[in-house]
């Protein structure tokens, strides 16, 4: 198990710049990484004990954030 964040920026490298235009153009989409980016947080601060959990907990949280992950991939490949 990583406990390094996995920023938006991280995880699709080449669309960083379609990340940050999508953003700014598409209100759902922008909500979408807000919650990835929240939730990616409290991943991390479970996976350094700062916030102690469950593994049902973590398991939950780590599968809600590849989820959106996923659906925002989606996005970014539709925006072409």
């Amino acid at each position: 198990m990583s406990h390094t964040p996995h920023e938006l920026a991280e995880e699709f490298p080449d669309a960083v710049d379609k990340i940050h235009a999508l953003k700014v153009s598409d209100a759902h989409f922008a909500r979408l990484a807000d919650e990835y980016h929240e939730l990616n947080r409290q991943v991390h601060r479970v996976e350094t004990n700062l916030e102690p959990a469950s593994d049902a907990v973590h398991g939950e949280l780590r599968l809600k954030r590849l989820q959106l992950k996923d659906e925002i991939y989606a996005r970014l490949k539709a925006a072409g």
